[in-house]
């Protein structure tokens, strides 16, 4: 390892812990764009970014100590980047500063992230919790009781440890290529 992978290193000890302290309130924003927003591709990543918070099998499961929340941290990035590409005037507020941080986790992650992202497009079609993106955009009373459930969800996380080693970057990042198909 050289000096400059153990200095990129040393920044994710410190901007994932900031991600995971965030991570309520930045749900619960993104939840607000989700009611707010009118270009219907940018609400479709929001809410896909949003709905994978619900799912029971997500890439890491939320129990594991350490890691359980980054994959969510890094899928509403990621989908916060995919709608800023959608339309380029969503760069305003939560969503250009979770596309923005979705950069680091391109760098994080190298060749998986493709792959990272690949997998977020999917979740436009997926479903969590037995709603659909399409349920939540095209029904006025599930996109509200989502939202409610977004909001709920972001008043009531609990911000998970991190420890701050090498070691838990490395299990992380391991977890996700060995996850992503």
């Amino acid at each position: 390892m050289t000096t400059n992978d153990t200095a990129t290193l040393s920044r994710y000890l410190e901007v994932f812990p900031a991600w995971l302290r965030t991570l309520g309130e930045d749900a619960g924003a993104l939840g607000n764009v989700v009611t707010t927003q009118s270009n219907e591709e940018v609400t479709r990543y929001v809410a896909s970014g949003l709905n994978y918070i619900f799912k029971s099998l997500d890439l890491i499961p939320d129990g594991i100590d350490d890691l359980g929340f980054c994959d969510d941290a890094f899928v509403i990035r990621v989908a916060a980047s995919l709608a800023c590409e959608a339309d380029g005037a969503a760069r305003e507020g939560v969503l250009g500063r979770l596309a923005e941080d979705a950069k680091q986790v391109e760098e994080f992650l190298g060749d998986d992230y493709a792959r990272l992202v690949a997998y977020v497009q999917g979740l436009r079609k997926g479903a969590a919790r037995g709603r659909t993106v399409d349920d939540i955009l095209t029904d006025a009373s599930v996109r509200s009781a989502f939202v409610q459930e977004v909001a709920a969800w972001a008043q009531e996380y609990q911000v998970p440890s991190f420890t701050r080693d090498v070691k838990t970057l490395i299990k992380l990042k391991a977890f996700l290529s060995a996850k992503l198909a």
